[in-house]
């Protein structure tokens, strides 16, 4: 899910163990593996971040921005704020929101909307509850404001999404 959040191109320049990271991401995020983004964030460890252009890539490389973004990862259904993620990295408001935006290349709030996306659509491909119960889980309070939400920023209705990349059924498991 990391990896839908990162621009499509990475251009990398004298990295070798970087640019060897990234060609083990790309190998796993194709074959689908659990543990799969253990590679990507070790790829942010590598650069720490600083020399990326804004974007998720980045952000861990800032020691304020990592708590942001650890939170916003660990909790998305918190009804979260600008003041209480700035609360939580010790910046004033506007620090954070200005550094965030600066260095992630999208205001908090866009940014927490697309990990709920991306989670959203995640589940959906794999069928992994009702619509109400995904909306739920990522902090929507009802089917409808999910529905609404993720029309919006995926352009299509989740339903819709859900039926145009479930995933097949494997042999392994029961239908």
């Amino acid at each position: 899910m990391l990896l839908t959040l990162l621009p499509d191109l990475v251009v990398i320049r004298g990295e070798e163990r970087l640019a060897m990271l990234i060609r083990l991401v790309a190998d796993e995020a194709r074959a689908t593996r659990p543990g799969r983004e253990v590679l990507l964030i070790e790829a942010f460890r590598a650069t720490g971040g600083i020399t990326a252009p804004p974007g998720l890539w980045r952000g861990p490389g800032y020691p304020h921005l990592s708590i942001a973004l650890r939170a916003l990862h660990s909790d998305p259904a918190r009804h979260w704020t600008v003041a209480a993620l700035a609360r939580a990295t010790g910046l004033s408001r506007s620090a954070f929101f200005a550094r965030f935006e600066r260095e992630v290349g999208r205001t908090p709030m866009a940014y927490l909307t697309g990990w709920r996306m991306s989670l959203a659509k995640d589940r959906l491909r794999r069928r992994d509850g009702s619509l109400a119960e995904i909306g739920a889980s990522l902090g929507y309070g009802s089917a409808s404001a999910f529905n609404t939400a993720f029309a919006r920023e995926i352009g299509q209705p989740p339903g819709q999404y859900a039926l145009s990349t479930a995933q097949p059924a494997r042999e392994d498991e029961p239908v």
